[in-house]
């Protein structure tokens, strides 16, 4: 059997990584990737190696904690490489010249990929001082920790899916329906919308950020959400009276660039399960007064769909421009 062995801080996996990764994996039988990373870094060594793993199922992906303090040390680094693996590796695969001290004090043969740059041109630096210049070389499960994310959000019929749906046209980018809205669809359809416990809302909100995952693996740099699990809490307000710790813990794992807070000047329409029109100004004024609580960047929209999205499409431009643009939300 021939083993073999690459090693690196994947900072972060990218398509130089895949080729790499590739290469060797064609001319051994077994394969171990280790990822050297410190717990500052960003994204963190744990979600690399997971990353790594998904890339690449057929190897094994050991994470390592890098606290040793001298990459040039390739007496050091070799001895630790045969405790981590508990064997002496055939062949060592790397883009770069440590590979060959590295490999003779491994007592292994090193084979070098593409150090140049010439096949796969990008780097980690690159990619981390500007991931959506370099979205061409990231695989999907890469993409969605970069991809900017916007939120429209507001009371019943506000417009928030009119204007998800005209920014992802925009754009040319996924969008996230409103889960909760086909929830509502189906228990409406058991009789049962006048009675709420606090567990569907908690399983909205899980269930609207998985799909909100899966949608930011397809984006173009930018996913467009309609609504999101910190909507989720306010209509846990609306409806029990009283706010969802439980909730709220969901909405706080995920980040948005900006939230765009849709207002109710505009007709309220009957879709057959809406109930809130008596409401519509006091939930808008409840999105408005928990968005500046919680210190999340918003702005308000107003007017007719066309002057919502030209004032939308000015905000994301500046989210999207290289370096973003500072814009001041209200």
């Amino acid at each position: 059997m021939i083993r073999g062995v690459v090693i690196g801080k994947f900072y972060p996996p990218h398509h130089g990584h895949k080729l790499l990764i590739d290469t060797a994996r064609a001319q051994v039988d077994n394969l171990s990737v280790i990822i050297c990373g410190k717990p500052d870094q960003n994204p963190p060594p744990g979600l690399r190696a997971e990353w790594l793993r998904e890339i690449h199922p057929d190897v094994q992906v050991l994470e390592i904690d890098d606290i040793y303090g001298n990459d040039d040390d390739s007496q050091l680094w070799a001895k630790l490489t045969l405790g981590w693996l508990g064997f002496r590796p055939d062949l060592v695969f790397t883009s770069e010249d440590y590979g060959y001290p590295y490999a003779h004090y491994l007592g292994s043969r090193h084979i070098q990929v593409d150090k140049a740059r010439q096949i796969v041109p990008i780097s980690g630096t690159l990619i981390r001082a500007n991931p959506l210049q370099y979205w061409k070389f990231l695989e999907p499960c890469v993409r969605a920790y970069y991809t900017k994310r916007v939120c429209v959000l507001g009371a019943e019929s506000s417009g928030t899916t009119t204007l998800a749906q005209a920014l992802a046209e925009h754009y040319q980018t996924s969008w996230v329906p409103e889960y909760g809205r086909e929830y509502c669809e189906n228990k409406a359809v058991e009789g049962d919308l006048n009675h709420w416990v606090s567990a569907e809302f908690s399983q909205i909100a899980a269930e609207q950020l998985r799909r909100e995952d899966l949608a930011a693996r397809q984006a173009n740099r930018l996913l467009i959400c309609d609504t999101d699990a910190f909507a989720t809490s306010i209509w846990h307000i609306r409806y029990l009276n009283e706010p969802s710790p439980a909730v709220e813990a969901i909405a706080a794992t995920h980040h948005y660039e900006l939230y765009l807070l849709t207002n109710v000047n505009i007709p309220f329409v009957q879709d057959g399960t809406r109930d809130g029109e008596h409401l519509r100004h006091w939930m808008h004024d409840l999105f408005k007064t928990e968005l500046e609580r919680t210190k999340r960047p918003y702005s308000l929209l107003s007017g007719p769909p066309e002057t919502r999205l030209k004032a939308a499409t000015r905000l994301i431009d500046a989210l999207l421009a290289d370096p973003p643009v500072k814009t001041t939300t209200s």
